[in-house]
């Protein structure tokens, strides 16, 4: 049986279905109630509160670990997920960890990530790591203004990195929980180019086939709209990237070729297929 966690967002949910078309025993893990696959389990659970997972990873062969953001603040101990994961036999854990530990391995969030990391390697437990950068999906922040205004908000309009479309983050992670092959390696997963937040406004309006504007915010603005959904330490480490992107940053990664057997999805397609989000 394979636990994921954060089984409804923009990673779990295509994941938690790629595995349940596998053919798993799948239990999907959320903080409320949601619709699953036909056959997966479903299952309420608070990550903050680790020892609540004990019946989740009970008889679990597998966990995808995904953080919610309060466990990305300061003071959390996600640790106690992996302790509790080793004392429930589970027998392998594929970390959803970012990018951002390597081309930025001081920032607060990427310390404790870093540790979290170490933490997994030193578990005893079998072990994938997933190093994502930006994710396509982001850009549903601009959705309302899309659909109401015809307009995008953001900051740093003219410089770009190589986004993420989150089902190929799910791809990869069902491959690193089903094959044996990816055990003890970590992936840098990006998106086939850099593209900027100018870029990803012309994709979306040629998905919804009407003209949308460009407006940039500036660092603070951006941060108050970020800091309604995340910690204000996340939300700084990721405008540190947007804003001034190393060339480790703006690197398009070979992994998810290595990883899949193909490259990856381009922000244009993950904006064709969620195209009705901003209509």
């Amino acid at each position: 049986m394979i636990v994921v966690t954060g089984a409804t967002g923009n990673i779990g949910r295509p994941l938690t279905r790629a595995l349940a078309e596998a053919g798993q025993h799948v239990t999907a893990v959320s903080r409320h109630t949601a619709e699953v696959p036909d056959g997966v389990r479903h299952v309420v659970a608070d990550l903050s509160e680790p020892a609540g997972l004990k019946p989740v990873l009970s008889g679990a062969d597998a966990l995808f670990l995904l953080l919610s953001g309060d466990l990305h603040a300061i003071g959390a101990n996600p640790a106690d997920i992996i302790g509790e994961a080793v004392a429930a036999g589970v027998r392998r854990v594929v970390l959803l960890s970012t990018l951002g530990v390597v081309t930025r391995p001081f920032g607060t969030t990427r310390v404790a990530m870093r540790e979290l990391e170490d933490t997994l390697r030193k578990s005893g437990l079998e072990w994938a790591i997933l190093r994502p950068g930006g994710f396509a999906s982001n850009a549903l922040w601009w959705a309302e203004s899309v659909r109401t205004q015809r307009a995008v908000a953001a900051p740093f309009g003219d410089i770009g990195v190589p986004v993420i479309d989150p089902a190929d983050i799910a791809d990869v992670a069902a491959a690193c929980l089903l094959d044996d092959r990816h055990t003890g390696n970590a992936y840098e997963l990006t998106g086939p180019e850099a593209i900027t937040p100018r870029g990803q406004t012309d994709a979306i309006a040629a998905a919804i086939g009407s003209p949308v504007s460009f407006h940039e915010l500036t660092r603070e603005e951006a941060k108050a709209g970020m800091t309604q959904t995340m910690p204000a330490e996340l939300a700084d480490d990721t405008l540190d990237i947007l804003g001034n992107p190393s060339p480790a940053e703006v690197r398009v990664s070979p992994d998810v070729q290595q990883v899949l057997g193909r490259a990856p999805r381009s922000f244009a397609d993950w904006a064709a297929r969620h195209a009705a989000a901003f209509r």
